[in-house]
Formats: structure tokens, C-alpha cells, sequence
């Protein structure tokens, strides 16, 4: 990707007729954020719930963050009859919508002043469907692209962000819009809701599979593990037991440490307890994954997917267990493996890590914006107009500009420039808490900020698609995504916490949140070069 593309070069990735599926859905995808996202917080700001209720409220939106723990059974598992009719891709794409639909069908039965567990309980299944619905989506965009360059990949990038917004934003408005209209509830809101899903469900239908060697590739692999585990035995069934202790304290972090353990660690050293625990199973994993590489290179055979040596494999099939745990060693730790293995450790963490901290401030800035804005003094139909309307319309227009710009002078440019201006838009936020409502202002801001979200969020989705091997494609991406969505959700939602930390200082939380998107940019600055490296080899 270099600027010797003149722009009709550039623009005629535009043409190509995927796209269009792409694009919707995109729509798709952003949709379940409206009904759990800025809808609920209306909803329960208007039944009087406080900032921090509400950003705590947010905690369901986890299930994004943590999809990659489920994301290998969406490359591996079939859905019967439905995986016949529709394909892989599809079949879980349908499935995930259609328990989305039946969810908000639920959440407009219920009466939030009385059923606030309820809420809850549902806006948990729609995040959980919706993160689900996410990675088939995300898995099939990569694969109906598989055979194209990483241009492709940047415009495709830009339609995926412009569809997402055009569900979040431009369908987003819709629940605001009426609201305010006489003799109109949330409840009868969540129907109309549930209707627009329904549509949203007829492109899984409509368009094609996308074509792929996947099966064939992950029975090799299969058989690689089969291998591995004659030579060592029981060794590698470690790591299967690793995964799901991993697992599990994570989710027990999430839901808030029941029956912590007081006496011997106090409450306020939950968090670091924790996070050294799961750094500590994350050292053993690495290290049963570097013995189980040691095997296979010894055996003569290879974990890499583009060029994998089956020969001499001589191994007891006919044994349950092994067949068993190959299956699972195949499903659950290859796509790691292969992705740490692909790219050296230091390099895959250190990617990792990027995508954790690139967009923390404006996870931040996204779970406070409406409470933010009714608290300045915004009617629900100014938010609407401007927050919703103006911001789809500019993200659309902006994604594929930045598309465009990512295409001519490549992926680490449009990231950089992104940050940047997403750090300098939070400073908006700043001034409008010092004017107050203002209109002009605030249309300005959104202006701004819908620019900054899209440009970044083309390079960002163009990074992680180029760096995902075309048999994991669902693994791999959810992975790398879901960190950047643990920053945006499991950090993002204790925003509320600390607004109300700064006694409602909305100045000084928007001149934070700026400065949370230094960290990323000087860290991206230090490893521009074998990631640069790495993007033109993929």
C-alpha cells in the first residue's frame, strides 16, 4: 500500500459487488448496540437511575470483550439443517439474529422501574448473540475477501465501519425520535426495535458463502495434534485445562467476586490478585504452547496452515481420548498458537497490546455521551438530530475517505492520524461543557468526532483483517477485536464512576480521555516497523 496508487486505481476497489454485503451487515452489527446501548441508557435515565447505575449498567456489554472464548466453535461447530441451507458463515450469522430479535421481543414486556434484573438478564442475551452475531459477520467479510489484496481489505474495512454506524447511529436515532412523540414508551420503542431486526435478518439469506479450504485445513492440523499427543502423551492436555480456569476467572471478575475471600486478600486488592493470577495461567500457557511447537517441529510437522507436512503421520486414531482432545487442541489453542507462532511473541504481544490501548479514551468518552448530553441540557430529540443523524451521515462519508488515504499510504499512517484526531475531537467534549447547550457547537462536536471515530476505525478494522490467517479468521479476529472492546466495555463502563470521582467535572473527564490516546500512539511509534514489515508480507 503506497501512494504511487493514483486515485482511480484507489476508487476502483469500490466496485467490487461484495461490498454491498459488507455494508449490510454492518447495519447488522451495530444494531443490538442501539437496544443495550444508547437506547437502555435513555430509558434509564429517564426512570432516574444515577451515572454510575448506568455505566455499571454498561458491564453487559463484556460479552463483546470476551468473545474470542467462544469465537473457535463459530469456525469448527455446524448448526444442523441451518449450516445445509445457508453455509458456516451464515448459518451462525441467522441464528445469532434470530435470538437478538426474540430478546428485544422480551426486553418490550417489561417495566424497567419494577424489572430491572430482567432488563439486565436480556440485555446480557442480546449482547451475548450480538458479540456471536459479530464474529461470524466479521469472519465472513474476511473470507468473501480472502482472495484480494489488503486494499480490498481497507475498502471492505470502510464499508463494515460505515454499515455499523449507519445501524448504530442512523437506526439509533430512531428509538429517540420516538420517544418523544405523545402517548410513546420505551416498552412500545423495543417492538419497533424488534421489527427493524427482522429486516436486518433478510441479508443473511440473500447473499452467497463465501468459498474456503478451511475444513480441510483444520483436519490437518487435527491430525498434526494427534501426533503431538503420541509423542507426549497426556502433557498437552494441560493447556485444555488451562483455558477453561482462564476462563472462568475472567467471568468471575465480571460478575462482580462473589464469596471473595476478605480475610485473606481485601477487597481493594481484588482487582490485582486477579489480574496477577491470570497472568500467571497466560506464562503457563505460552509455555506448554512453546513444548507442543517443540513436538511438532521434531515430528516434522508444522502448526502453519499455508504449508502443513502430513507425512509419515503414524497414530492410534482408534483411541476416544486422543481423538477427543486433538479436536479440541485443533479448535480452541491453534488459532493462538498459530498467530503467536506466525508472528514471534514479542511481536504478537506487542500487538495485543496495542489494540488494547488505541481506543481506551474513547470507550470512555462513548458509555458518558448521552448522560453527558442530557445533563448539559439536551432534549432527547436534540440527540437524535445531532449525536445520531449528523454522526452517521459524517462516518459514512469520513470511512471512505479514510479508506481512500489507508489505501494510497497504508495502515499505520491512517492509524496515527486517527489517534490523533480522536484525542484532539475529546477536547470538544471539554468546550461544550463549558458552553453549555449550544447547538451549533454541539453539531460541530459531533461533526468532529464522527470523523475521528471513522478514520480510525477504517485503519483499525483494515490491521486486524490483514493480520488474520485466512483458517481462523473467526478466531483470530475476535481475539484481536475483543481486546480493544475489553478496553471500550470493561474499563469503559466504570466512566460513570469516575464523573461522579470528579464531583461532575465533565471538563477535566474529556481532557482525560484525551490524553488515555497517547499511550497507544507512542507505543504503535515503537513497533511501526516489524508491523510494518508484517502487513506487506500478509
Amino acid at each position: 500500500m503506497s501512494s504511487s496508487h493514483s486515485i482511480k486505481h484507489t476508487l476502483s476497489y469500490f466496485k467490487n459487488p461484495r461490498l454491498l454485503s459488507i455494508f449490510c451487515f454492518g447495519i447488522a452489527s451495530g444494531f443490538p448496540w442501539v437496544m443495550i446501548g444508547s437506547a437502555m441508557s435513555g430509558w434509564l435515565k429517564d426512570e432516574g437511575l444515577s451515572r454510575s447505575s448506568i455505566g455499571l449498567f454498561g458491564l453487559i456489554f463484556v460479552a463483546y470483550s470476551i468473545n474470542f472464548l467462544w469465537s473457535p466453535l463459530v469456525d469448527r461447530l455446524k448448526i444442523p439443517l441451518l449450516t445445509t441451507w445457508l453455509g458456516q458463515r451464515r448459518s451462525w450469522i441467522f441464528s445469532a439474529q434470530c435470538l437478538v430479535l426474540l430478546s428485544a421481543l422480551q426486553l418490550s414486556q417489561l417495566d424497567a422501574s419494577s424489572q430491572l434484573n430482567l432488563m439486565a438478564l436480556f440485555g446480557l442475551f442480546i449482547a451475548i448473540t450480538g458479540a456471536t452475531q459479530d464474529i461470524a459477520i466479521d469472519a465472513y467479510r474476511i473470507d468473501i475477501l480472502a482472495d484480494q489484496d489488503s486494499n480490498a481489505m481497507a475498502a471492505g474495512s470502510a464499508m463494515a465501519t460505515a454499515g455499523w454506524w449507519t445501524g448504530y447511529a442512523g437506526l439509533g436515532s430512531i428509538p429517540f425520535i420516538l420517544v418523544d412523540q405523545p402517548n410513546w414508551h420505551w416498552p412500545q420503542v423495543y417492538l419497533v426495535l424488534a421489527a427493524i431486526m427482522s429486516v436486518l435478518m433478510l441479508t443473511a439469506i440473500i447473499v452467497t458463502e463465501p468459498k474456503s479450504q478451511r475444513e480441510q485445513a483444520h483436519k490437518l492440523i487435527e491430525q498434526n495434534y494427534l501426533q503431538a499427543l503420541v509423542q507426549q502423551g497426556n502433557k498437552p492436555l494441560l493447556i485444555l485445562l488451562i483455558l477453561p480456569l482462564i476462563i472462568g476467572t475472567i467471568f468471575y471478575a465480571n460478575i462482580g467476586y462473589p464469596a471473595w475471600p476478605e480475610h485473606i486478600i481485601g477487597k481493594d486488592y481484588r482487582f490485582t490478585a486477579i489480574s496477577l493470577f491470570i497472568l500467571t495461567l497466560l506464562i503457563i500457557f505460552t509455555r506448554q504452547l512453546a513444548q507442543l511447537n517443540n513436538s511438532q517441529h521434531l515430528t516434522g510437522t508444522n502448526i502453519s496452515v499455508d504449508n502443513i507436512s502430513v507425512d509419515n503421520i503414524a497414530i492410534a486414531t482408534n483411541k476416544l481420548s486422543y481423538r477427543v482432545t486433538a479436536w479440541l487442541l485443533s479448535t480452541m489453542v491453534a488459532p493462538i498458537q498459530e498467530f503467536f507462532q506466525r508472528n514471534g511473541t514479542r511481536l504478537a504481544l506487542s500487538i495485543l497490546l496495542f489494540i488494547f490501548l488505541f481506543k481506551l479514551g474513547e470507550a470512555y468518552l462513548g458509555r458518558m455521551s448521552i448522560v453527558f448530553y442530557r445533563e448539559v441540557g439536551f432534549s432527547n430529540s436534540d440527540i437524535a438530530y445531532y449525536s445520531k443523524m449528523i454522526n452517521w451521515a459524517v462516518t459514512i462519508v469520513f470511512s471512505l475517505i479514510g479508506s481512500v488515504f489507508t489505501i494510497r499510504y497504508g495502515i499505520l499512517k491512517g492509524l496515527f492520524i486517527g489517534g490523533i484526531a480522536m484525542a484532539s475531537s475529546n477536547l470538544l467534549f471539554a468546550l461544550m461543557a463549558l458552553v453549555g447547550p449550544d447547538k451549533t457547537l454541539f453539531a460541530f462536536t459531533v461533526f468532529v468526532d464522527g470523523f475521528t471515530s471513522a478514520w480510525g476505525s477504517v485503519a483499525f478494522v483494515a490491521l486486524l483483517s490483514v493480520l488474520c490467517n485466512k483458517s481462523f479468521t473467526a478466531s483470530q479476529y475476535a481475539l484481536m477485536a475483543s481486546l480493544g472492546t475489553f478496553g471500550r466495555v470493561m474499563l469503559g463502563s466504570y466512566s460513570g464512576i469516575m464523573v461522579d470521582w470528579l464531583d461532575g467535572n465533565w471538563v477535566l473527564f474529556f481532557i482525560l480521555t484525551a490524553l488515555m490516546v497517547v499511550p497507544s500512539l507512542l507505543f504503535l511509534y515503537a513497533i511501526r516497523k516489524p508491523l510494518t514489515a508484517l502487513i506487506e508480507k500478509n
